[in-house]
C-alpha cells in the first residue's frame, strides 16, 4: 500500500521525522512511541496534510509525494485525527452521511454496515456530534472514514482520553474492520500493550527517528520497552 522512502518531514524549516523508510502491506501497522516521538507527523505526512521535505511516499506504486490532501479519499486513504474529529453541530446521522460521499457504493448499504460495526451509532444517529461522550466520538470518526470506503484507514491515537472499557470496545472493533473488510490500517498510539494486541507489524519511533520495525511474533514488550527509551 504505502512505500515510506528516506522521509523527511515536519512543520516549516523544521524536521520532525529523519530518514525514515518502511513500507505498509496488507496488515495492520503499529506505530507506537512516546510524546513527541513524531506519530502524528507521520500520519499527517501520509495524508499528505504536511509536506515532504526529502524523500518519497508511493501509494499502490504511484508517486503521491506531492499530492494534495483533498486528492487522498478518492485513492482510498481515510485518516481519522485525535482531535477535532467530528462536526459537533452536525448530527451522527449528518457526520456519517459526510464520509460517505466518496466510493461507489451505496450509501445506505455502508451505513447499514457501519451501524452493524457499532450499534451504539445507530441508537445516537439523532443526536449531535458535540453531544457524544469521548468513545462515541472516536466510534464516530472511524464510522465516518470507513464510510468512505477506504483501502487504508489512518488512525491517530484512537484511545486518547478513552476509559479502559471503551478502549477494549474500540480496538476490537478496529480489529473487527481489518478481519471483515480487508481495510489495511496504519494506528499511531502509545498505548502499546492494546496495541500489540491487534498488531501485524510495529514499528517504534523516538525523536522523529526509526529504531525497531518488526513482525508482532518477534516481538517482546522488552523490546518495546528498550526502544521507549533509546
Amino acid at each position: 500500500m504505502f512505500e515510506v522512502q528516506n522521509l523527511h518531514s515536519g512543520y516549516g524549516e523544521m524536521s520532525v521525522l529523519k530518514d525514515i523508510s518502511f513500507t505498509v502491506r496488507d496488515e495492520i501497522f503499529a506505530v507506537l512511541g512516546a510524546n513527541g516521538a513524531g506519530k502524528t507527523t507521520l500520519l499527517k505526512t501520509l495524508a499528505r496534510l504536511l509536506p515532504i521535505q526529502s524523500g518519497s511516499l508511493k501509494l499502490d506504486g504511484k508517486d503521491v509525494s506531492n499530492a494534495a490532501a483533498y486528492a487522498m479519499p478518492g485513492s482510498g486513504v481515510a485518516y481519522v485525527p485525535q482531535e477535532g474529529n467530528v462536526f459537533p453541530d452536525l448530527s451522527v446521522m449528518e457526520n456519517l452521511s459526510i464520509g460517505g460521499r466518496t466510493g461507489n457504493r451505496p450509501k445506505a448499504e455502508k451505513l447499514e454496515e457501519v451501524f452493524e460495526l457499532f450499534p451504539r451509532l445507530k441508537e445516537r444517529r439523532s443526536q449531535s456530534g458535540g453531544s457524544l461522550s469521548g468513545g462515541e466520538g472516536q466510534m464516530l470518526a472511524v464510522g465516518r472514514a470507513l464510510m468512505q470506503d477506504p483501502s487504508v484507514l489512518l488512525l491517530d491515537e484512537p484511545s486518547a482520553g478513552l476509559s479502559p472499557l471503551f478502549v477494549d470496545t474500540l480496538f476490537s472493533n478496529i480489529a473487527e474492520t481489518r478481519r471483515d473488510k480487508g481495510v489495511t490500517i496504519v494506528l499511531a498510539e502509545q498505548n502499546a500493550v492494546k496495541a500489540l494486541e491487534i498488531a501485524d507489524r510495529v514499528m517504534v519511533l523516538s525523536l522523529g527517528e526509526m529504531h525497531l520495525l518488526r513482525d508482532r511474533a518477534d516481538l517482546s514488550m522488552s523490546d518495546i520497552t528498550a526502544a521507549y527509551h533509546i
